[in-house]
């Protein structure tokens, strides 16, 4: 099977896995009830005999993680170095793709030792870009590290993901005893660190994502990101060029925006299968991608 073939594949696994329609993910992760996370399916992995993920008290509620409860990760002498937890695949954490708006990473974590903590995503294929590791510089409190995801932005594996992987321990050079470890308030925010408000945050530059998903039916959503306010025009085409329908004809806002085509000309008309381009005009930034209609 040569790479487009491949790609394409993949692609049509995500689709149907989504059910045609791109959701967001289940978060925060903070392991309340009522939250996401307490009621997951976590397996661990590579951990010696594999002792379970335990939702306990929260073993410091003085510092800055005030929840009530949290993850207790308890990586074995025995266990690897990359041992850790996976949610399972789809419904846990949802489908989503990383984009502006949720490609960093934060996680509180309490633990007795320094090491790095690993964080990664998978799609439904198994494909992942492989895990970050950021080092804890506190023990015995709370600190909350930061993961930066934005070089994995518009990748094959950051589309369609369904599936987190936390590395609690990531230590090369091996355990000498039982390492406790706590983790809780898996978030996301925008590609800007250091704020919690991913809507005060602008884009540094103009940006067309490509839409997802694709291939597509009967619908698809179309990312863009605006650094200043402007005119903006989204128009679709067909292969040969000729004008199907208007998207986006008015001024906008700076920001992170999105767009659906469902597949209808100007007149509401369903149009045929096929490859179609997306044409994005906002100030002197003009851009086309293509896409790919199902029927």
């Amino acid at each position: 099977m040569d790479s487009k073939n491949k790609t394409l594949l993949v692609l049509f696994y995500v689709l149907l896995k989504s059910g045609g329609m791109v959701l967001a993910q289940n978060s925060p992760i903070d392991f309340e009830t009522g939250g996401y996370g307490a009621t997951w399916t976590w397996t661990v992995f590579e951990n010696g005999n594999n002792p379970s993920l335990e939702i306990v008290t929260n073993p410091n509620t003085g510092g800055i993680n005030s929840s009530a409860t949290v993850a207790k990760f308890t990586a074995l002498q025995a266990g690897q170095p990359w041992a850790g937890c996976e949610s399972l695949h789809g419904s846990d954490i949802g489908t989503f793709s990383l984009d502006a708006t949720n490609s960093t990473l934060k996680i509180m974590v309490y633990k007795t030792v320094i090491s790095d903590i690993g964080l990664k995503f998978v799609i439904p294929s198994s494909g992942s870009l492989g895990e970050i590791k950021v080092a804890n510089t506190l023990t015995n409190t709370w600190e909350e590290l930061t993961f930066d995801f934005s070089s994995h932005i518009g990748l094959l594996e950051a589309i369609g993901i369904d599936q987190i992987v936390v590395f609690p321990d990531f230590d090369l050079g091996g355990r000498t005893q039982e390492n406790i470890i706590y983790f809780d308030n898996i978030s996301f925010y925008s590609n800007s660190v250091g704020t919690d408000n991913r809507n005060e945050i602008l884009p540094q530059r103009f940006t067309l994502h490509q839409n997802f998903p694709n291939p597509f039916n009967p619908s698809t959503n179309i990312g863009y990101e605006l650094p200043e306010d402007g005119l903006v025009n989204i128009t679709i085409y067909n292969i040969t060029g000729r004008h199907i329908s208007t998207l986006v004809s008015s001024h906008q806002n700076a920001g992170y925006k999105s767009t659906q085509w469902n597949a209808t000309n100007d007149s509401g008309e369903p149009v045929g299968a096929g490859l179609y381009l997306y044409r994005i005009e906002a100030d002197n930034f003009v851009q086309t991608k293509k896409m790919i209609l199902l029927k």
